[in-house]
């Protein structure tokens, strides 16, 4: 039964707007999702509960149609529903990263308020009053912690280089590199504005004190229950950058010289200690320049020693991307997140070994959550609605209702496709808004990017906007995906020095399996009218696919990387990638070559339509200018489409006005040859 103390708040959102586009009949569908839509999505994300239990604070984020912007909250509701969710902070801009005091009267957090260029570190006392400042940063804080006293916050930040004081570019002084690690994608510069760790009072008596130091990516600080030490992550050898290993240092509160507790022999993230201080659980992927490898939950001493993985009877990532969140302690338990067949569970692990337990399982894809004392709240979308956060089996909020309960929403159907092989791939396919039967549609082929992710089981905007415009949507989960077994994930490692048979092979032929089982499968699914499209790794395999085959008659290949030859030194990490690869750019040249889909771009007869975004590090646009001149000067029918000042993330957290244009774009590419 719904619960009619439930919030339908959309804070920002304009109704009038949203009861017109309600209204609107699509392919026989009231109200299908269309580009448009994109300013109306909302949800809930990273749920804390407040000491005691009885309450949990979340961030609601939504899109301010007027300013065409993102916007963020921070609410609080009763964990048994007993009371209506409410609103703490104003979001006028963006409120996150709420975190409890250890006595639960004040809640931390960051905010970009007024005429700030950058998030400062805020405290709200519970019992009344305003929010109080207490940094004054250049930039953005991150990953707040407080101290088991209350007195401090623990936090990472940014290091400008003096130069950037000098404001005009012309004068300012030229950046000198040494390391590897100097761009990344969406942030920028970083090899002269490391990120470090700071400690600043909470009664706001002075300047953030800066902990450590040097030419190293600092971050995840972890308070010791005696408030003495803060563990942290970091790679602090001389070759850190080619390595890519990561290590847990514990550092003394007050600063001082980092102890590194851990091997350097893989990659650890998200330290926590356990409430006696006895130990240190962090997450650990082993080897390095061995990938992909599922991500564990491990145990180690403070002070050093051997650690011991948990978690590898379950064969699964215990790692999801995006990340969720730092696993946790809940008394003698250890509860963190897992990857499993398009889904996301909460589990828990006991640090003296046992089998993990899952706490939370469904056709849902988990966001967030945290645990206290047995009790497990949770942020959840499913593919029809958005995320909500939820306690055990109660729903606590409806903030995505305006949006969910008045529109046509298609529900996947998962299948299985029996690939060349003999492999079995997971499968879905979503069915057009206003389905008929006994018609026959329209369907395109989507393609994860990665390729060490997952389609999830949650929403996801693209999958609607294509069923809402009249498409029936074919996705899987090939081989190379996250979620399944490790093998899975690894199968598409090499083909340098035997590691595997790269990429382009049997993840070509999970695909074609999906495709082709849908078409014999489902009979509303047009088999002479297909197009396929995918971005990043999956911009890769529609780059590929149309090489190798006629059989899509349009395709979209976006933030792809099609020369594996020049991203190996255009992108802020793609060089890594020889860690799947088995070989570096110079020891295998032959391969890199072979497994580039600008090798086969010459045979490419389908209608290809190139998007990328220009401030993409991940992928230069490089990458799409040598793709459309090769095609251009063949004279092959392709179209090359710019997104400015956009990153790699376009589609997840690009401007929401570009968002819409994309979507508009792809429609009216996909129904000129489709429809």
């Amino acid at each position: 039964m719904p619960n009619p103390k439930l919030q339908t708040a959309n804070p920002g959102g304009a109704d009038s707007q949203a009861a017109a586009r309600r209204s609107r009949v699509v392919s026989g569908a009231v109200g299908a999702m269309v580009p448009q839509d994109v300013f109306e999505l909302t949800g809930v994300a990273d749920p804390r509960l407040r000491p005691g239990g009885r309450e949990v604070a979340y961030v609601v984020w939504w899109i301010d149609p007027e300013e065409k912007d993102y916007r963020s909250a921070i609410w609080l509701v009763s964990v048994d529903g007993s009371t209506a969710p409410r609103q703490l902070t104003s979001g006028a801009k963006r409120d996150s990263s709420p975190r409890w005091s250890p006595d639960g009267s004040r809640l931390a957090f960051t905010s970009s308020r007024g005429e700030e260029k950058t998030a400062q570190l805020y405290v709200l006392p519970l019992a009344g009053g305003e929010a109080r400042k207490i940094t004054s940063l250049k930039e953005d804080p991150s990953e707040p912690a407080w101290s088991p006293d209350g007195t401090k916050i623990a936090f990472a930040a940014r290091v400008r280089n003096d130069a950037y004081e000098e404001e005009d570019d012309r004068k300012r002084a030229p950046r000198r590199f040494t390391r590897l690690s100097y761009k990344l994608d969406n942030v920028g510069w970083t090899g002269d504005r490391r990120t470090h760790l700071f400690v600043v009072d909470v009664d706001g008596g002075g300047e953030p004190v800066q902990l450590t130091t040097g030419d190293f990516e600092d971050g995840t600080p972890a308070w010791s229950p005696d408030g003495t030490s803060i563990a942290f992550i970091s790679a602090r050898d001389d070759d850190w950058d080619i390595k890519l290993a990561s290590d847990v240092y514990v550092v003394d509160a007050a600063g001082g010289e980092p102890n590194k507790i851990t091997r350097t022999d893989g990659g650890c993230g998200s330290p926590v200690w356990a409430p006696d201080g006895s130990l240190i659980a962090f997450t650990y992927s082993e080897g390095t320049m061995d990938w992909p490898r599922h991500g564990q939950i491990a145990v180690i001493a403070p002070g050093g020693g051997e650690s011991r993985v948990l978690t590898t009877d379950l064969d699964r990532n215990c790692t999801p991307h995006p990340p969720l969140r730092d696993p946790l302690w809940d008394g003698e338990k250890i509860v963190f997140a897992v990857e499993d067949g398009g889904n996301t569970h909460v589990y828990a692990v006991a640090p003296r070994g046992g089998a993990p337990e899952r706490l939370v399982a469904g056709e849902q894809a988990i966001t967030g959550f945290d645990a206290a004392n047995g009790v497990v709240v949770h942020t959840a979308s499913s593919a029809t609605t958005l995320p909500e956060l939820f306690s055990g089996g109660r729903q606590l909020t409806r903030h995505g209702a305006r949006f969910a309960d008045g529109r046509s929403l298609s529900t996947p159907e998962r299948y299985t496709a029996r690939s060349e092989d003999g492999s079995e791939v997971d499968c879905w396919i979503v069915r057009p808004a206003g389905f008929e039967e006994g018609r026959r549609y329209p369907t395109l082929l989507s393609i994860h990017g990665g390729p060490f992710t997952q389609y999830s089981t949650g929403f996801f905007d693209e999958f609607q906007v294509y069923a809402g415009a009249g498409y029936a949507v074919v996705y899987a989960n090939p081989r190379g995906s996250s979620g399944y077994s490790e093998a899975w994930g690894r199968a598409i490692r090499g083909p340098s020095n035997d590691q595997g048979p790269g990429w382009g092979t049997v993840d070509y032929q999970d695909l074609t399996a999906a495709i082709e089982t849908a078409v014999e499968r489902f009979d509303f699914v047009d088999a002479d009218r297909l197009g396929v499209l995918g971005g990043s790794y999956g911009g890769y395999m529609t780059s590929w696919i149309v090489g190798h085959t006629n059989r899509f008659k349009a395709a979209c290949s976006e933030r792809a990387v099609n020369n594996l030859v020049s991203a190996y030194g255009s992108s802020d990490v793609f060089w890594a990638f020889a860690g799947q690869f088995g070989s570096l750019l110079y020891e295998d040249l032959d391969a890199w070559v072979k497994h580039s889909p600008s090798t086969y771009a010459s045979s490419i007869e389908t209608p290809l339509l190139i998007m990328h975004s220009e401030n993409d590090l991940r992928c230069s646009v490089e990458q799409a200018e040598h793709l459309f001149i090769t095609l251009r000067l063949a004279q092959k029918d392709v179209e090359f489409v710019r997104f400015p000042v956009e990153g790699h993330e376009l589609t997840r957290s690009g401007s929401p006005t570009h968002r819409v244009q994309r979507f508009e774009i792809l429609l009216d590419w996909f129904d000129r040859y489709l429809k």
